[in-house]
């Protein structure tokens, strides 16, 4: 039987506080974080009820239950396919993933990445660092791209939207009161002139859910920006918070849908953050639950591997 390499890239935490610095410093392109910034990181990651340690076991489950899914999908009887997790800034390192399946004797493979959404800022990256090892190991890999209207996609996160609605609608608001804040994570504005698809897909996955669940009272936000010296894609939700309560909303449900996992920008910059300044505002906030492993995400990500291998 042959096997299928099927890498599963994401952006990588660390796995304990004391590799806080070393990841921090792997983002800013081995330059280590001043004193204050690294405080602040580790500080977001204590904020959080359990530390480190949950976000890199959501990506772990994530990449589980997606083997587990692939085979009871796979269509081929002489095939199996099997996940290798490749990391963007943690180990195992995108590198490390393509370097193992060549150890295991991979000739064939699948790439993704677990957003939904492109930008060359992102996804193409992962795509371009998987490439060029793939090349070393005379490895053959196919990548998904996108997969942000994918049926399976838009259904599981409608019916998150559309319970959170139904909680609200049971405390005594009304459902077409609540304002629906569809997110995602800022990138620098600059891809707006490189004609990057990012922001397009991203309004595209925003209106399909809002259309599914039937919400009329909704608009877009970005949230987590980084902090250089160049413009980010804005506004920032904590400013469209400041924004909406100024038109006397009282009622805010975040559907951050360029995440697929509980992890910092969700679990600190929306639960901790977005919901202090929600509270200054004296405005009810809650966000929808992730999808981590959820079976029409993971038989939404199946069916894309599935489709890029046979093409």
């Amino acid at each position: 039987m042959t096997t299928i390499g099927v890498l599963v890239m994401s952006y990588g935490t660390p796995e304990s506080m004391d590799q806080i610095e070393a990841y921090y410093t792997h983002i800013r392109r081995g330059h280590p974080p001043t004193e204050d910034q690294l405080k602040e990181l580790t500080d977001r990651y204590e904020a959080i009820v359990g530390g480190v340690f949950p976000l890199r076991a959501n990506t772990d489950n994530q990449v589980a239950a997606l083997q587990e899914t692939l085979n009871r999908m796979n269509p081929y009887q002489d095939k199996r396919f099997v996940c290798y997790q490749g990391l963007k800034h943690a180990s195992p390192f995108i590198e490390d993933g393509v370097a193992e399946m060549a150890k295991d004797g991979i000739k064939e493979a699948v790439g993704i990445v677990l957003a939904p959404h492109y930008s060359v800022m992102s996804i193409g990256g992962y795509i371009k660092r998987a490439e060029a090892k793939a090349g070393e190991h005379g490895i053959a890999m196919k990548f998904v791209k996108s997969y942000h209207l994918h049926p399976q996609l838009i259904e599981a996160l409608a019916k998150r939207v559309s319970a959170k609605l139904e909680q609200f609608v049971e405390a005594g608001a009304l459902r077409d009161k609540v304002r629906v804040l569809f997110s995602a994570h800022s990138l620098p504005a600059e891809i707006l002139e490189m004609g990057d698809p990012y922001q397009d897909q991203l309004l595209e996955t925003s209106r399909a859910v809002a259309e599914k669940a039937g919400v009329t009272s909704w608009q877009f936000t970005w949230q987590s920006a980084g902090r250089t010296a160049e413009p980010w894609l804005g506004p920032d939700i904590l400013d469209t918070l400041r924004d909406l309560s100024q038109e006397q909303i009282e009622d805010v449900l975040v559907a951050p849908v360029g995440f697929v996992s509980d992890h910092l920008e969700v679990l600190y910059d929306l639960d901790i953050e977005a919901k202090a300044i929600a509270k200054e505002l004296d405005m009810r906030l809650e966000r929808i639950d992730s999808l981590n492993t959820d079976p029409l995400y993971m038989e939404t990500l199946s069916d894309c591997i599935i489709s890029t291998f046979k093409s």
